[in-house]
């Protein structure tokens, strides 16, 4: 096999080289592994949120979540509230000090973002992120199916393959529902 001419190869190579953990800028402002850094984004980026909502719009298991938040709140990153609506639904969201490094994460993640583009015209960056797209929903239904094909066959399955399989559902109803609207 010709690993660079592998196009899921060379997306993990890209992803391995982008994780924010590696980037001196980044440690300088905090020490947080790769699990810790995608949930503390997506808790500044969309709170209050729930864990399960953060596992789905990342496609991490809930054990990834799971421990990313302890880790989190161990280290007074983070705090949950009980949603208004629902006072069983525990709601995700920054201390003022997850606020800060939120905040001093999203300029250097910034200025990284755009010396990365530069290498891109607009059309280029709008082309790729169409492409990257079609790639994410063509991986997560092809790996929802072989999940679902292992069930129809009898077979037992692990817990992120049958995470899986309800992130493809989720997907299908999102786009079923937004071709509708």
């Amino acid at each position: 096999m010709e690993l660079y001419q592998h196009l899921p190869f060379q997306i993990a190579v890209v992803t391995n080289l982008l994780q924010l953990n590696k980037d001196a800028a980044i440690r300088k402002i905090t020490d947080l592994d790769p699990r810790e850094f995608r949930v503390l984004l997506n808790i500044g980026s969309y709170m209050p949120i729930k864990a399960a909502d953060i596992a789905y719009l990342g496609r991490l298991d809930s054990y990834t979540v799971s421990r990313a938040v302890k880790s989190l709140l161990k280290d007074a990153l983070v705090d949950i509230e009980l949603s208004e609506n629902n006072r069983k639904v525990k709601n995700l969201v920054l201390t003022a000090r997850g606020v800060e490094i939120y905040h001093r994460l999203c300029e250097c993640i910034n200025a990284r973002t755009l010396e990365m583009e530069s290498v891109l015209t607009q059309s280029e960056k709008e082309q790729l992120m169409r492409l990257l797209a079609l790639i994410e929903n063509k991986a997560e239904a092809m790996m929802a199916n072989h999940a679902r094909d292992e069930l129809l066959a009898g077979n037992e399955i692990a817990t992120d393959q049958k995470e899986i399989i309800r992130w493809h559902k989720k997907s299908c109803a999102n786009q079923l529902f937004t071709t509708i609207k």
